[in-house]
Formats: structure tokens, C-alpha cells, sequence
């Protein structure tokens, strides 16, 4: 599995994130062939991945990159002869993953590393019901594809360490930072780091601690921009000064134990949910999910540039 050179990519599933990968594909200089059964998904696919080359191009593309290499499948069509490497980026249903993975399983050569954009199921489950597991794996991207680099790579029960590797080694090839996880849990790494700091964050704004524009303010001008360097680990290591994280452990380990002992645990109840809408909307002022999401990718672009740079 491990010798096949990845030169075309089928991405299966072409929503947001799909199309987000395709165009990542596309901009790497590979050839893609996407496919997606919802309606009118073929314009839908050309119109999100026109939209992302701007950002692509500006981060800089590779020899051979176009648009020209995408081939956009008959809806609904597994027609992916020839790829080397599929970026699954369906539905988060596991029934329909377990189906999906089936007839893809059936279709492709045994050694295609087959990969889920899952951001939570457990691909021991989605792999279940093929005769080949050894290839499935998740390779979940951070939103948005075509521009965070991190990519989890995660096994399951029957996911062989060939396949594993070849994912790895295939993401950092084409630029992405991949992790590997040592086991399996729901919802990966990032996305429970960042679902523990939003239910703290909600719980204040619901609680009347703070709004949640200055809630957001807090994370953006405070800790985020730390974290955008290194992690939370390395950050408080930093924090002991010269005596590391051991020291500071010894001198702030009862505070810090008394933020977790107080941390809230809202329910996303519907009084809650019409809550927190209510709020973030506030914070919105108006502003179109396009606007703030073009002003997200040229911050990151920004960011993305000097992170390389140190």
C-alpha cells in the first residue's frame, strides 16, 4: 500500500468541506475527480473551488496546479477509476459512512488508502462493513481545508499501520501537518479542545459574565494568540519561567485547579440555543457569514505566512 505514488485523488462528498479539499487537491498540482449525489452539486462544486483559488494562490501554488484538472462525476456516480487516494467528506452519519465505505470498498483497488473528514465518528464503526478495512482511516482537516493545515489521522480496530503511514505521509507530502492519534475517541483531538473552550465560553455569556463579542475578545486578544504559536501545554511551561512546567504547577497548580472545579456545563437545551443565538447574532451586527468569513481566510493567510517564516 505504501508504494502507490498519489497522483489523482477522488473526493467523495463535495460540500463545503469537500470542495475545500478539492481545491486544496487541485492547487497541489494533483488531479481530482469529485462526486457528489445532491442536486445541482456539479455547479455548486465549480463555484466554491473558483471562489477558493484566490486564497490558494496567494498562499502559493504548485507546479502543474489548474482548475482544469478537476473532473466533476455524474451525481451520485462512484466512477473513480484511476485515483490513488480517496478524501471522504459525506454526511456525519455513521449509517450512511458504513454504506458509503461499502461501495467504495468494492469499487477500488485494495491498496487505495481510503480516508473519512469525519470530525467525530469512530472509523471502526464506518469500516465495519468492508471486506478491506485495512485501507479506512480518518483524515479529519481543521475548517477550512484549503487553508488550516492540520490533519487527524486516526485507526481503527482493523486499519492496517501500512495505510496509516501512507496517509501521513501523503498529507505532509502536499503540505498539511499531520497528527496521528493512539487511539480512538469521539470527536478527535482539536475539536474537543475547541468544544471544552466554547462550552466555557457559552456558560459565561450565559451565566452574564460577559457578552459574547467580548467573551470572543478575550479568547482573540488574550490566549489565542499565544495558541496560534503553541499549545496550551507549552504555553504554561513558558509561564514557570526558567523553572518550566514544573514550577509553575508548584505555584499555580491550586488556582488553576480552582478554574476547573468551577468550570460550567451548560445543556444545549432550546431556551439555550435560542439564547446563544440571540447573543452571537448580537455580536454579528449584521455582517454577512461571506464578510466575516473573508476577513477569517486573509487573517489566516496572514498567520499562515508567519508561521512559515519563524
Amino acid at each position: 500500500m505504501t508504494g502507490r505514488v498519489v497522483k489523482r485523488i477522488g473526493v467523495v462528498g463535495a460540500g463545503t468541506i469537500g470542495a475545500s479539499w478539492a481545491a486544496y487537491f487541485l492547487a497541489r498540482g494533483l488531479d481530482v475527480v469529485a462526486t457528489d449525489p445532491a442536486p445541482g452539486s456539479r455547479e455548486r462544486i465549480l463555484e466554491m473551488v473558483h471562489r477558493f483559488w484566490p486564497v490558494l494562490e496567494a498562499m502559493g501554488l504548485d507546479a502543474g496546479a489548474s482548475l482544469d484538472r478537476l473532473t466533476i462525476t455524474p451525481d451520485g456516480a462512484l466512477d473513480l477509476d484511476g485515483v490513488d487516494f480517496v478524501q471522504e467528506s459525506g454526511p456525519e452519519r455513521e449509517d450512511l459512512k458504513i454504506d458509503l465505505f461499502r461501495r467504495l470498498d468494492a469499487v477500488l483497488p485494495a491498496d487505495v488508502v481510503i480516508a473519512s473528514s469525519s470530525s467525530g465518528l469512530k472509523i471502526s464503526n464506518v469500516q465495519s462493513a468492508c471486506a478491506h478495512p485495512e485501507r479506512c482511516l480518518i483524515g479529519h482537516p481543521f475548517n477550512p481545508p484549503h487553508i488550516i493545515p492540520l490533519v487527524e489521522v486516526v485507526a481503527g480496530r482493523q486499519t492496517g499501520d501500512a495505510a496509516m503511514q501512507a496517509a501521513i505521509d501523503f498529507y505532509r507530502a502536499i503540505g498539511k501537518h499531520p497528527i496521528r492519534l493512539n487511539k480512538e475517541v469521539t470527536g478527535h483531538v482539536a475539536n474537543r479542545l475547541q468544544g471544552a473552550v466554547w462550552r466555557e465560553a457559552l456558560h459565561l455569556v450565559l451565566t452574564g459574565v460577559a457578552s459574547a463579542a467580548d467573551v470572543d475578545d478575550a479568547m482573540s486578544y488574550g490566549p489565542g494568540m499565544r495558541w496560534a504559536l503553541m499549545g496550551p501545554s507549552l504555553t504554561f511551561h513558558l509561564g514557570g519561567g526558567e523553572g518550566g512546567i514544573g514550577a509553575f504547577l508548584k505555584h499555580l497548580g491550586g488556582p488553576v485547579q480552582s478554574w476547573w472545579d468551577d468550570l460550567g456545563h451548560p445543556d444545549l437545551t432550546p431556551e439555550t440555543i435560542a439564547l446563544v443565538e440571540a447573543a452571537i447574532l448580537e455580536e454579528v451586527a449584521g455582517r454577512s457569514t461571506a464578510e466575516l468569513a473573508a476577513r477569517r481566510d486573509k487573517f489566516l493567510l496572514g498567520l499562515m505566512r508567519l508561521k512559515a517564516e519563524l
